[in-house]
């Protein structure tokens, strides 16, 4: 057997559909298909079998799997190393962030490490943390930063910083005025939410205490449309501080929270040291050396 079948089969069972694994690989199908079957062949058994919703590993491919994953993994790490030996880091490296870490925290870190790194090609994808963790997963990305907890256990984890929530009203708004509250005491206020978030579970917990149904007045995906909101007056949110102390956050007021508020835990997160090009291990150092002390 060689590389490539490995390879094949992999992305395969990951991918769950021949066709996602051909493209993914650069590929036409039926020479995906080839390998795969040359593989089967020489291990005397069945690995995967065509259903109408995908590929369906069998018993012998569930168990081979890990193994070919961390064979392609070891020999990957051998080229790295030899290729580190002669050259700098070179090659594409894909990380991913949640938004607001894409758009605040990551660019001045990944302008240094171009700089310093000419050849390393970097591709940013923002998502919400199970859409990253599924990318890590499946070899799509190679690193990504986001809040934990990370739900994959076969994740490394490396914390980088923490950070409050704060209110963020506008400009004009009663409470502009006021250096911190509790979140209870603005239970009452216009909302912009992101549903199913810590931030929004911590509003509805001190709108329990208040005795009140939360006042909602939009609702949205993503916490940069949160600020855009607010800073046309619609009402108030929860913002993580990274967004209202940025040099373009001059649009909206930060009030701190005292009572009730949350704090988020941010952290790099890659599939694991065997996993990482010679080029992702130098943005991991990057990353660590440029926020591990953010607070």
């Amino acid at each position: 057997m060689d590389t490539d079948q490995l390879r094949a089969f992999v992305t395969v069972a990951r991918t769950g559909k021949f066709t996602a694994a051909a493209k993914r690989l650069g590929e036409s199908q039926p020479t995906l298909s080839r390998r795969v079957q040359q593989l089967e062949r020489e291990l005397g058994t069945r690995l995967v079998v065509r259903a109408p919703s995908g590929v369906v590993l069998t018993g012998a491919g569930t168990r081979f799997l890990p193994r070919a994953e961390n064979a392609i993994a070891s020999i990957d790490a051998g080229v790295n190393a030899l290729d580190e030996l002669a050259h700098e880091p070179r090659g594409t490296v894909a990380i991913g962030a949640q938004h607001t870490i894409g758009a605040y925290a990551l660019p001045p870190v990944l302008a240094s490490f171009h700089e310093k790194h000419p050849h390393v090609s970097l591709r940013l994808i923002d998502a919400l943390p199970p859409v990253l963790e599924e990318h890590l997963a499946s070899g799509d990305l190679d690193l990504a930063v986001f809040n934990l907890p990370v739900r994959r256990l076969d994740l490394t984890v490396h914390k980088l910083w923490q950070e409050d929530y704060v209110l963020a009203v506008p400009p004009d708004h009663k409470l502009a005025g006021r250096k911190s509250i509790a979140l209870v005491d603005a239970a009452t206020e216009p909302f912009v939410v992101i549903p199913n978030v810590p931030a929004t579970t911590a509003l509805e917990a001190a709108c329990a205490e208040r005795g009140v149904e939360p006042h909602v007045i939009v609702e949205v995906d993503n916490l940069e449309t949160a600020r855009r909101m607010v800073e046309r007056g619609l009402g108030v949110a929860l913002l993580p501080r990274i967004v209202a102390t940025a040099r373009t956050s001059q649009l909206f007021v930060a009030v701190e929270i005292v009572r009730g508020g949350l704090r988020r835990q941010v952290a790099l997160v890659h599939r694991g040291e065997a996993y990482l090009s010679a080029a992702a291990r130098a943005l991991r150092a990057a990353l660590v050396e440029k926020l591990v002390a953010k607070k």
